[in-house]
């Protein structure tokens, strides 16, 4: 009797694993598509379309799990992609700047390429089985010649100075070729990164845009256009350097030339927009709407004016804050996540978490695979750190030190730490100010919200080995508190 119940429960075990192997979803086809320059908002399905539509990513974001608080790793080109390409944050990866790694002349030495070479998200998804794509913009730190350093095994660059229109026609020939395996796409487009020839008044690399309209058809000022009150030193110096670089020749904007620069952005982002558009219809069209994943984001946004600047790498919103959207048929359902991200360290365990793939340890991001199916808080997490070296434009060639600066982003505030001046610290209240007009960290009243962003950020250092995040931390502790 007894062995021909362990032969039945044997029988059961055995069927059962055969069912549950049977109902166990295959492994989702995924594509990232990218944009460059893109801020958090910018998108019609956020900001209504009186002044951009853009029906291709207000169809992706209609129909998936849209992140309203996910920020880039460091808002910069390349030390933003270097860490969603290898899941870490910058100061790991070595890359803190631009000027770190080209990504296009390959005519540079080969020490050229600079900063450790973490495992590439290409090779965990090539040696999990898939097939993996590469189209578009690189600025990455692999040589783009050495395809076994980065994993992805059909790979097409385009120049930085363009052209993202070749884009949707290589993802449908790679759509309509035959996918044995799952297949991993990346599709990486360089607008709306030709504002920053806009505001130069320069040749669009992408080309042209419709002829711009009389004022009173331009997009209204930005509220906050203006520094803020109680401005760090750091931030000051930063602006007066901005605006004395060529590369920035904003200082002296009229109101109607602020408001130019906006219309030219968004219809920048409309001219990527109707190329996604493209992409989406080829993967409906090819059989791959109900078995993909798409991830929507950019790499950093823009300023457009904010507290004066344009373009990207300071800690404001428009600049550090970006678009992330998971869609996934029947899988994900629309909604919007307040969830705190940073997109260089999440991205990478959440596409592995959504490939069933082990997700390694020692990564120091999040999937937010949970968060994206279900609708959850991201567990366990009560702030974020972005990263950032200004030096594009800023303080630099031996006028004045790098600027380097940490922003701790909790539920409600955002503080900001650099390691220039005496007045260091920035402190806003996002929930009061989001437009970030006022800087509350010298205020009697906010001494345990900063204690309590200085242990945060604190803890962030001793976890990930961030020595220069202690340095700041030390400097504030022996100049700073001892006042309060």
């Amino acid at each position: 009797m007894k062995r021909k119940l362990f032969l039945i429960g044997l029988a059961q075990l055995f069927f059962g694993q055969i069912l549950f192997a049977q109902n166990k979803p295959s492994p989702p086809n995924i594509i990232v598509i990218t944009t460059d320059e893109q801020s958090a908002d910018a998108i019609s399905y956020f900001m209504g379309n009186q002044w951009i539509h853009t029906p291709a990513m207000d169809q992706i974001a209609s129909s998936g799990t849209a992140f309203t608080n996910a920020y880039s790793a460091n808002p910069i080109c390349a030390p933003s992609r270097n860490s969603m390409i290898t899941g870490r944050y910058p100061h790991q990866t070595g890359i803190i700047a631009n000027d770190d790694l080209t990504g296009f002349d390959l005519k540079k030495p080969k020490h050229y390429w600079t900063g450790k070479k973490f495992k590439s998200i290409g090779t965990y998804f090539k040696e999990a089985g898939y097939e993996t794509a590469y189209f578009g913009k690189w600025h990455l730190n692999y040589d783009q010649k050495d395809a076994a350093s980065y994993g992805f095994a059909t790979v097409r660059f385009i120049s930085p100075r363009g052209k993202d229109d070749s884009l949707p026609e290589l993802a449908d020939h790679f759509l309509k070729s035959a996918h044995k395996t799952p297949f991993l796409l990346f599709l990486s487009f360089l607008n709306p990164h030709d504002v920053c020839e806009w505001a130069r008044f320069q040749k669009l690399p992408n080309g042209g845009i419709s002829p711009v309209p009389s004022a009173s058809s331009l997009p209204p000022l930005k509220d906050n256009l203006l520094p803020p009150k109680n401005e760090s030193d750091a931030m000051t110096l930063m602006r007066k350097s901005y605006h004395n670089s060529r590369l920035f020749p904003v200082g002296n904007f009229t109101d109607e030339e602020w408001r130019r620069l906006a219309w030219g952005y968004y219809r920048l982002i409309e001219k990527v927009d109707s190329l996604i558009g493209r992409v989406l219809s080829s993967i409906k069209e090819n059989g791959y709407d109900k078995n993909t994943l798409i991830v929507f984001t950019s790499d950093h946004g823009e300023s457009l004016g904010a507290h004066g600047f344009n373009q990207k790498t300071v800690f404001y919103e428009e600049s550090s804050k970006v678009p992330l959207i998971f869609a996934y048929a029947g899988r994900i359902q629309p909604c919007r996540n307040t969830s705190l991200v940073n997109t260089g360290v999440d991205l990478l365990p959440s596409l592995l978490d959504f490939a069933g793939i082990s997700i390694p340890l020692g990564l120091p991001g999040r999937s937010l695979k949970d968060a994206a199916e279900k609708d959850q808080c991201v567990k366990n997490r009560d702030y974020i750190v972005v990263e950032n070296q200004m030096d594009q434009g800023g303080p630099v060639k031996g006028k004045t030190p790098v600027l380097n600066g940490r922003l701790v982003r909790s539920k409600r505030y955002k503080y900001c730490l650099y390691d220039i001046g005496k007045e260091r610290e920035e402190l806003f209240d996002l929930e009061n100010d989001p437009g970030e007009m006022v800087n509350i960290a010298t205020n009697k009243s906010s001494g345990k919200i900063l204690r309590e962003h200085r242990d945060y950020l604190e803890d962030f250092a001793e976890k990930n080995n961030d020595n220069l995040a202690l340095q700041m931390l030390e400097y504030v502790k022996k100049n700073v508190i001892k006042e309060q």
